[in-house]
């Protein structure tokens, strides 16, 4: 039965209207991006008057941007590795085995993600210092303190997802693989990993942009030497001036891993995401 032409209309319309909306922001970063400061401080065109490549050239000597991306491909790396791994198996365990606590345990990993950010600010600040003083290990200031802050909020959400996941996997298939004399690790690598490649993939996105973006902790627990992109866009404001054709092109070229990684692993991501709901 074909649906009325009113609704395709309608649908239309609204999908339309979400495109420019979406889109809106897109275009003025990057008009304001190819504008001399002078025009982007000035009123706003929509149609810029003239253009250049000049901001894309200055925002990597008006501040230390390659070092603060370097900072954060391996903070952001390294979170989604651990993240991944450790969930991998934590998973497996949930959803493979019965042993006391489980409900408990699986109650607990979700119910993390009720409390807010801010709210472990100070705890970790005071635990990390605290560490450093009594052993002489920097956590407060290096990358793996930071690594470890975004552990504790990708962590929770990523094992809570794949155990959804790994229990749409059949159990037949464990079996028939330590038939074949695989063990537990044989049958979570041979079988169970391959087949749930969507729902690691959904968890290394999220971990990967929970990591990328961040500001609050990457505020606090960094120095000159570890600062992130997040925090290190505050460079291009000065106490006279705000370099905002620098701040778009700088945002747009930081932009480009998480668009370009979503781009390419699109179809795994949704396919994920769907699994773990539905369970």
């Amino acid at each position: 039965m074909a649906a009325p032409r009113s609704f395709l209309w309608s649908r239309r319309i609204f999908l339309t209207l979400l495109t420019g909306f979406v889109l809106l922001p897109v275009y003025v970063m990057l008009s304001s991006s190819l504008k001399p400061l002078q025009d982007v401080s000035g009123e706003f065109r929509w149609v810029p008057s003239g253009l250049t490549i000049r901001p894309y050239i200055d925002i990597w000597s008006t501040v230390p941007l390659a070092k603060y991306f370097v900072n954060s491909l391996i903070v952001a790396g390294a979170a989604t590795v651990f993240s991944v791994v450790i969930a991998i198996f934590a998973a497996y365990g949930v959803s493979r085995y019965h042993f006391r606590g489980k409900r408990l345990f699986t109650v607990t990993v979700l119910s993390t993600q009720m409390f807010p950010g801010i709210l472990f600010l100070l705890p970790l600040f005071l635990i990390y210092v605290h560490i450093g003083n009594a052993t002489g290990i920097a956590l407060f200031g290096s990358r793996i303190g930071l690594i470890l802050t975004y552990l504790t909020f990708s962590l929770p959400f990523s094992i809570w997802m794949l155990i959804g996941y790994f229990e749409s996997v059949p159990r037949d298939l464990d079996e028939a693989a330590m038939v074949d004399g695989c063990g537990p690790l044989g049958a979570l690598f041979r079988v169970v990993v391959p087949a749930a490649v969507p729902g690691i993939v959904a968890v290394a996105v999220y971990a990967f942009m929970t990591a990328w973006g961040e500001v609050l902790f990457a505020s606090v627990m960094t120095n000159d030497t570890t600062r992130t992109l997040a925090v290190g866009l505050q460079g291009y404001a000065t106490q006279n001036d705000v370099y905002w054709n620098q701040v778009m092109a700088a945002s747009l070229v930081v932009s480009v891993p998480v668009v370009a990684g979503f781009l390419l692993l699109q179809r795994y991501l949704v396919a994920g995401l769907t699994a773990g709901a539905v369970k």
